[in-house]
Parts: C-alpha cells; sequence; structure tokens
C-alpha cells in the first residue's frame, strides 16, 4: 500500500460493558473464526500460528507484540468462545477454543516452492474478500501458474511469479515483502493520479518517485499559500495543516490517520500516544472554527493509518449519536457484523455544515472516515471517488519469511452499500488533481470551493 503507516490494524466500535473474563480463563489454544489463526494462551505468553489448508507454521512475533492486538479478552455465548481484541471498542477476534494445537504446527520442515504456492494460493481462497469486485477469475489464474512451480525454483524467480499475479488484483492493500527488500520489492500497478504522475515523469525524464515528492511539496505549498493565503498552521509532524479558507470557512486537511508523532527509530508509536498528538491539535482547530459558516475537511490526499483516529475526527462533527458503519471478515462463521456508532464528542466540535473532500489517492482509513462522515445529515461529500480500499490489512507471514498483505473484511455504510474497489463516489463533484496541471489544480479547487461557500454578506465590498 502507498500508505504512510503499514501494518495498522485499527478499529474502535462503540465500548459494550461486556464483563471481562479472567486472564487464566483462556489459557489453551484458540482458533479464530476468519483470519486463520490459531491462538495459544499461557501464563507466559501468547504464541500465534497461522492455518490454512495447505498447512499451519508459526508467526514470528514476540509475546509482547501479539499482546498489542490479542490483549484483551471478553467472554463469548458460550464458555468455550471467546472474544480477543486489542483494547476496549476496538476491533473483535472470535475464536473456539481447541482441545490442542493442530499436528504439525511446531515441526520443523523445510518448505518447498510448490508448498509456498499452496499456502499463498489457501491463504487468499480463505480469506481474500474482493474476489467478485476486483477479479473473479483470479484463482483459476493463479492455479493456471502452478505448473511453472518447480521444487529447485529459485526465490526471485518465484517471488516474481507472486508479485505478478498479486499485482492484478490492483488492491491497494495487497503487499508482498521479502526479508531482503533490497533485491526482492513488490510495486504494485499505479492507477488514476498516480498514472498521471508517471506519464509526467516520463515526459520529465526524471524518476517517478523524485515527481512524486516534488508534487507532494507542491499540494502542501499550494495549501499553505493559495488557500490559506500564507496564515495556516501545519503540525502535529507535518500531517496536519488548517487555518481559513475564506472569510468564516475553516479548513481542516489531514494528511494520515496516525503519524502525529514523529517514531523512533525501530518504534512505532501506539494508538493512544497517536491521539494524544492529534486531540491538542484538532481542539486548536474547531475551537478557532467556532461561529464559522462551514468547514471543508480535506482529505483528497489522505494515505490512511488507523480506524480509530479517523473515528475520532468524525465524532468531531456530530450533534447526535449516528450509526457509522460496520465490518466483518471474510469466513467469520456465525460472527455478526460489528457495529461502529459515532458519539458527539465533549472536546470542542462543529456541528455546521462540512464538506469533506476526497481523491482516487484517499484510502483505507481515510475512506472510513469519508464514509463515517456520510452518514452525518451536516456533510456533504465533495471530490471525486475514493481508492475503494477499505478493509484492514491482514498480515501473512509465509514459512520462508516472506510476508503477504490482504484485504479480508467487508466494510458496509449505515444502509448496507459496501463501497470496496468502486470507491465511495461524491455527492458533489469537483476534480482535485486535473492532468493538465497536476501541480496547482488542488489548490485551486479548494480555493473555488471556499469562495463558493461565503455568504454575500462576508464578501468584501468592491
Amino acid at each position: 500500500m502507498l500508505l504512510v503507516l503499514a501494518g495498522l490494524l485499527a478499529a474502535c466500535a462503540t465500548p459494550h460493558a461486556a464483563p471481562k473474563a479472567s486472564a487464566s480463563d483462556a489459557y489453551g489454544v484458540w482458533r479464530s473464526r476468519g483470519y486463520g489463526w490459531l491462538l495459544t494462551v499461557t501464563p507466559e505468553g501468547l504464541r500465534l500460528h497461522h492455518e490454512t489448508a495447505a498447512g499451519c507454521h508459526p508467526d514470528p512475533a514476540s509475546s509482547a507484540e501479539l499482546v498489542e492486538m490479542f490483549g484483551v479478552q471478553e467472554p463469548g455465548p458460550s464458555a468455550d468462545v471467546r472474544d480477543f481484541l486489542a483494547g476496549p471498542g476496538e476491533t473483535r477476534y472470535r475464536f473456539d477454543r481447541l482441545a490442542a494445537l493442530p499436528a504439525g504446527c511446531d515441526t520443523p520442515h523445510v518448505w518447498s516452492a510448490l508448498e509456498l504456492f499452496d499456502v499463498l494460493r489457501a491463504t487468499f481462497a480463505e480469506h481474500y474478500a474482493s474476489f467478485p469486485q476486483r477479479d473473479p477469475d483470479w484463482l483459476a489464474r493463479l492455479d493456471a501458474q502452478r505448473s511453472r512451480v518447480t521444487p529447485g525454483m529459485d526465490g526471485r524467480a518465484l517471488f516474481t511469479l507472486f508479485a505478478d499475479a498479486l499485482r492484478s488484483l490492483n488492491d491497494a492493500h495487497v503487499e508482498l515483502v521479502a526479508g531482503d527488500a533490497d533485491t526482492l520489492t513488490y510495486e504494485p500497478r499505479p492507477t488514476g493520479t498516480f498514472v498521471m504522475l508517471e506519464h509526467a515523469a516520463v515526459a520529465m525524464a526524471r524518476p517517478a518517485r523524485e515527481v512524486q515528492r516534488e508534487w507532494m511539496r507542491a499540494y502542501r505549498d499550494g495549501i499553505l499559500q493559495t488557500v490559506l493565503r500564507g496564515e495556516g498552521h501545519h503540525v502535529a509532524n507535518q500531517r496536519v495543516l488548517w487555518g481559513f479558507a475564506a472569510p468564516r470557512i475553516g479548513y481542516l486537511n489531514l494528511l494520515t490517520m496516525g503519524g502525529f508523532v514523529a517514531g523512533e527509530e525501530g518504534r512505532t508509536p501506539t494508538l493512544p500516544q497517536e491521539l494524544a498528538a492529534l486531540e491538542p491539535v484538532l481542539d486548536e482547530a474547531l475551537t478557532a472554527f467556532a461561529g464559522a459558516d462551514a468547514v471543508i475537511l480535506d482529505v483528497s490526499n489522505n494515505r490512511g493509518g488507523y480506524d480509530a483516529v479517523a473515528r475520532a475526527v468524525a465524532e468531531r462533527f456530530t450533534a447526535h449519536p449516528r450509526r457509522a458503519y460496520s465490518k466483518w471478515a471474510t469466513g467469520a462463521k456465525g460472527v455478526p457484523p460489528q457495529v461502529f456508532t459515532l458519539q458527539p464528542s465533549s472536546p470542542p466540535s462543529f456541528h455546521g455544515p462540512v464538506y469533506v473532500v476526497t481523491s482516487d489517492v484517499t484510502v483505507s482509513a481515510g475512506e472510513v472516515l469519508t464514509l463515517a462522515l456520510r452518514a452525518l445529515p451536516n456533510v456533504v461529500h465533495v471530490g471525486t471517488a475514493t481508492r475503494g480500499a477499505f478493509s484492514d490489512m491482514l498480515v501473512k507471514p509465509l514459512p520462508n519469511g516472506w510476508t503477504v498483505h490482504l484485504s479480508n473484511e467487508h466494510y458496509a455504510d449505515a444502509q448496507g452499500q459496501e463501497y470496496e474497489a468502486r470507491g465511495l463516489p461524491p455527492q458533489r463533484p469537483l476534480d482535485v488533481f486535473k492532468g493538465e496541471d497536476m501541480w496547482h489544480s488542488h489548490a485551486r479547487a479548494i480555493r473555488a470551493l471556499a469562495d463558493s461557500l461565503v455568504p454575500p454578506e462576508a464578501k468584501p465590498t468592491p
């Protein structure tokens, strides 16, 4: 994914007052519904295995890392069913108790190229959520590639075969990561705005990534100079821009749903740390916006992050509890969709007209924010359709040390509609990234939107 934050599983629902189970009640082996996990809980800590029809193998994560995902447990509908989650109100993973870890899960084994192919194939067959929308025949085409895999196939050739197959899904939440990233890399197929940037790079005979960085600088400069006219704020580790785009028209731009804290080498800031960094910024901005006629909430270049951050932002704009969306995992039999409800925020908030701006760059938690905001009666969705990649990323280490990421969850709005692959369509079209003027079109589009929202009495007299 071209998400700024990789591997962030984030979702936060309305907490409910289920009694907490004691730690000792959870000792034993548990199989998840969906997700393909086998979780072993002992007094010494947690262990995780991955299970598919093609076999079982251990996850390299430490007990401390697993506690970040499964550190809270709540009783299920029976004694042998339990929910594990990262914290109160976050994504709930339902597990069933097993008598023991299945045979072979801890048996040392050197996996052949053909066995690795079968693990990848089974992982997608059992968990990938979006074949109907993205590529209904993908598994059949992958099966046709199996004859190319030989027992002695080298890693580079196998990685290339996997990467070519995955790339055809055109899913921002599908990745393949090798331990030696210098020699084996996976590049997703560009789409939409990123295709235009690639064409610009070719025309200028410059590296594509260099052109993308220059475009991003122009995007930020356009906001600060053209939209906010040199009087804006660029804060929260340079991930938030805000100010007034016109008289009584507030402007708030979120580039990510995380990354608000500068992380230390080898350590990713936690969700509480991210929220602690963002909340004072939202307090200051929304306090300044008190009495504004409207607020433009711009996520047209938002690369994703934590769903919990997305909901914390959305709650600043609702006056009443609102069902925002629901989600469920592929293969999670008997598990009802998890419903996420926005609750009115006690910190500074804004309940007037809100115009949320998106583009095809808006992805993942940026789309979740948009999905949640669209449930509010005071919000109008402006821009172009979002990327269409909502699901959390299911991280699956392969037995040879590679890691594959895939989207295994379904997200639906309050009316039950899903927007995976097609993206959320705007209620009011506004082309923010035009190919003929990629460097300045966003700032000009936002400037025009802001000026159109100024009431006549607030406009300067000629």
